[in-house]
């Protein structure tokens, strides 16, 4: 029976895997030629292809769950084709004890995922951004096109550029009176953090009122803030691309601040809930090969597998839109999918059993 258990365990793990390499491959590709189209200044060929290598981790947690249920589907689709899986059972050998041995690769994919999701891809995305920004300029201009944007009271602030060592490049503050009329314009080439508080450098402040506009340049000045490194490092990635831990500290300190932070929730409960969607997805793709897909081509089974994927990712990221716009809970938009598949999953694997 461990020979058995072993061999499922295999052709399964090896089909996850050359799903991956597959998807990946295209996926990087695509995503280099893209990156061309973005060259300006220092960024060119060497370096996009420097930034596609360091957003890697990133695309394999992203494609980790698909790889998870095409792999499952293809491996015991071709198990099926070749009769395997009826010679198996008919050994003796229990649908559960093969849903069991299909599922411990998956087990591993979801390690892997959270590990890359929570250690890897994070500070890579955070240095690709980084350099990326800095190879197109970033302290050149007062806003670039590029950068982030954040509000702190009645500051608002575009960085162009965050280093991971607590350095910043064209730093843009905005600030505003308590009836939303501008009053001060500053721009700062660069700032650097010192502990407490950045210290600016190369600062020109504009400031406006009723007689007019008044300009006053700086070598340095200090900049009282709440913003840290560790808060910026969370900054300058997007959501989804940020880890847990991450994720669950920035979303606090918005609401301290004040500020929505709905979009950062949403994207904690997705990755919390990430292991669980890739095991539902895989128990998916056991009962369509016990069930509607046991006797078809491979081509059908890919085929299956991508629409129902898709559908999976689609029905997540249109619920997940739908719970900022309308206001209810983003567990139940990502918890939704998860059930409706694990609903069809249990019913097809009952009819098979």
């Amino acid at each position: 029976m461990r020979k058995i258990d072993r061999y499922v365990m295999s052709t399964v793990g090896g089909a996850m895997f050359l799903v991956m390499l597959v998807v990946l491959s295209l996926d990087l590709i695509f995503a280099f030629i893209a990156e061309l189209d973005d060259a300006e200044n220092d960024y060119q060929m060497l370096q996009a292809l420097a930034y596609v290598f360091l957003t890697l981790p990133r695309r394999i947690y992203d494609y980790l769950p698909l790889g998870a249920f095409m792999g499952c589907l293809v491996g015991l689709g071709s198990m099926a084709s070749s009769s395997e899986l009826t010679v198996i059972r008919a050994a003796g050998v229990s649908l559960k004890r093969i849903v069991w041995s299909a599922m411990k690769p998956t087990l591993v994919i979801v390690l892997i995922g959270v590990l890359i999701g929570e250690y890897v891809a994070p500070p890579a995305e955070r240095m690709a951004q980084s350099q990326k920004a800095m190879a197109q300029g970033a302290g050149e201009n007062v806003t670039s096109a590029s950068g982030i944007w954040h509000r702190e009271g009645e500051v608002f602030m575009h960085l162009n550029a965050v280093q991971p060592n607590g350095v910043l490049h064209g730093v843009s503050l905005f600030r505003f009176d308590d009836e939303r009329w501008l009053v001060s314009v500053t721009f700062a080439e660069r700032g650097i953090y010192q502990g407490d508080d950045w210290l600016l450098e190369n600062v020109t402040t504009t400031r406006l009122s009723d007689d007019g506009a008044t300009q006053e340049k700086h070598q340095a000045l200090r900049w009282q803030t709440g913003l840290s490194p560790d808060v910026l490092s969370v900054l300058i990635v997007k959501p989804e691309d940020l880890s847990i831990s991450g994720l669950y500290t920035y979303a606090s300190y918005l609401g301290e601040q004040g500020l929505n932070a709905a979009n950062y929730w949403l994207a904690f409960w997705k990755k919390v809930l990430m292991p669980l969607g890739t095991a539902v997805m895989v128990l998916v793709a056991i009962s369509f090969v016990f069930g509607p897909l046991r006797s078809v081509t491979m081509g059908f089974r890919v085929f299956t597998g991508l629409i129902v994927g898709l559908l999976f990712k689609y029905m997540q990221d249109l619920l997940g839109p739908m719970s900022l716009v309308f206001g209810f809970n983003p567990v139940l938009a990502i918890i939704l999918p998860i059930a409706i598949n694990a609903a069809v999953g249990a019913v097809l694997m009952r009819r098979a059993g």
